[in-house]
């Protein structure tokens, strides 16, 4: 048992050792897991360019990268590396070189939705388009949503004439692309999209996105019809702007970072396989539990906090897996005083926190 009334905060600090993207690097590698931000464009990494066959010609108006991305450090803490495993930091690169999807598996909690935000943040490419997936979802769910019912409600009366002469709202109003449609925008720099447990979507979606993602590009029917305007401005998923589509045709002027996150629930055809490069997230070790409690705590408390981390890694292999925002939930109890609480109450806190995730415990 650990002597809780050691810790104080967590364990770490900057000199933290890990074998991510560091020393020893090979210099092909775009992404390090370093942890570091650029402050801007100007020094943000230079993405390779693609092979000729993912190259996406007469993308129309290229679009500016956004801004910063301020949900990465809410998920990831203070800038920090090494989080990582070597062979993880690897694919990303190949994935950034060749332009496909990473398929990324693992158990809950190792950090498959997480790498898609700390891509975006070392690369400097922008908030993480997220696309939730549940059993419901569809490719145009994806893709884009038209308010055609608001649009009808929103039309003014029709004044001293039939009602066929009315005129309907501007279109561009109740069109707003999704995480996907937002992704395939023609951005001079691409966009981080993170397709969170496709393994819970219906069966079809898979093969859905097959077309999509080979060839960079869709069509929105809605604005392939509307004849009065070529150019129609629509709200992206970012909320924050609009931009222009011509003939309802949208097309990528780099193809973005995918990142596809399941949690090995079903088998994937081997149609979407092959355009894919399959990741599959290890267990983190006490050296990247460290590493993760130091990006969200900060400073070296000593050897009671890592002295909790192994009692973690020992907990979780016994009770079948537990995931690392269960050991943060504790840190951050600790910190706020549970450490003074008696023997009991500890313990009922520690079992609390660190539940099984699975139905049935290992024998």
């Amino acid at each position: 048992m650990t002597d809780r009334h050691d810790i104080d905060g967590v364990p770490g600090g900057p000199d933290t050792p890990h074998d991510g993207g560091g020393a020893g690097a090979p210099p092909w590698w775009v992404f390090h897991d370093s942890g570091l931000e650029p402050s801007g464009e100007r020094d943000a990494p230079r993405i390779p360019p693609p092979p000729p066959w993912r190259v996406f010609e007469d993308a129309g108006t290229p679009l500016p990268p956004p801004g910063a991305a301020p949900a990465g450090r809410r998920r990831l803490g203070s800038p920090g590396g090494g989080t990582l495993d070597r062979s993880v930091v690897e694919m990303v690169n190949v994935a950034l070189h060749v332009r496909r999807p990473l398929l990324v598996t693992g158990r809950p909690g190792t950090g498959k939705s997480s790498l898609a935000y700390r891509i975006a943040a070392e690369l400097g490419l922008g908030p993480v388009l997220s696309w939730p997936v549940v059993s419901r979802t569809t490719l145009k769910d994806g893709l884009y949503d038209y308010d055609a019912i608001g649009r009808v409600q929103d039309t003014p009366p029709p004044v001293g004439g039939a009602a066929e002469d009315r005129v309907l709202p501007d279109l561009g109003r109740y069109l707003t692309l999704g995480p996907l449609g937002t992704a395939l925008l023609p951005w001079t720099r691409p966009r981080v999209l993170l397709v969170d447990e496709l393994d819970k979507s219906d069966i079809d979606l898979p093969n859905d996105l097959l077309h999509v993602f080979e060839e960079g590009e869709f069509r929105i029917r809605e604005l392939e019809r509307h004849r009065q305007r070529s150019v129609v401005k629509v709200m992206t998923a970012d909320h924050t702007d609009t931009v222009p589509v011509e003939n309802g045709h949208v097309r990528c002027h780099e193809f973005p970072v995918v990142v596809i996150t399941s949690n090995g629930e079903r088998e994937f055809p081997p149609a979407f396989r092959r355009r894919c490069l399959e990741i599959r997230m290890p267990d983190p070790d006490e050296e990247r539990l460290t590493a993760m409690v130091t990006a969200h705590f900060g400073g070296d408390r000593g050897e009671g906090a890592r002295a909790l981390i192994r009692e973690f890694l020992d907990h979780s292999r016994e009770h079948g897996g537990l995931a690392t925002d269960q050991l943060l939930n504790t840190v951050h109890m600790l910190s706020n005083g549970a450490a003074k609480s008696d023997e009991t109450s500890w313990a009922r806190l520690r079992d609390a926190l660190w539940h099984a995730l699975g139905t049935e415990s290992p024998t």
